[in-house]
């Protein structure tokens, strides 16, 4: 396997650190844990966002690397490409959990361009 499929590993994997720290604390009730979330407040409420946010960014991350890896679209650089979409996620989820706006929506777009980069990689490499 390469790197950029052991960063499918990760990307699948990185929402449930802030599903734990979402439920940590608090009342949290494993009756309607959706509902919990509605009622969770700061730090509770944005590890929910991060949890949510990182399940939406892996479908198009994951199937992006597979596209690229398929049509031969440059090891290295789907390797490189697919380390810095997993770095910029985890610091997105940091920026997140520490309530920093501007940071965070940065490095989405960041990330996000990342994911369409990966994806033009078999186009043109």
């Amino acid at each position: 396997m390469t790197a950029a499929h052991w960063c499918i590993l990760i990307a699948a994997l990185l929402p449930y650190p802030f599903a734990v720290l979402a439920k940590a604390g608090g009342n949290y009730s494993n009756h309607n844990p959706r509902n919990e979330a509605v009622w969770a407040e700061g730090f509770r409420k944005r590890a929910h966002g991060a949890q949510m946010n990182a399940f939406e960014a892996f479908p198009p991350f994951a199937a992006a690397v597979l596209i690229a890896w398929q049509l031969g679209g440059g090891r290295d650089y789907l390797d490189g490409l697919a380390i810095a979409w997993v770095v910029l996620r985890v610091l997105y989820g940091a920026a997140y959990l520490g309530d920093l706006p501007a940071l965070r929506s940065t490095l989405w777009t960041f990330a996000f361009a990342i994911t369409v980069g990966i994806f033009l990689l078999g186009a043109f490499v």
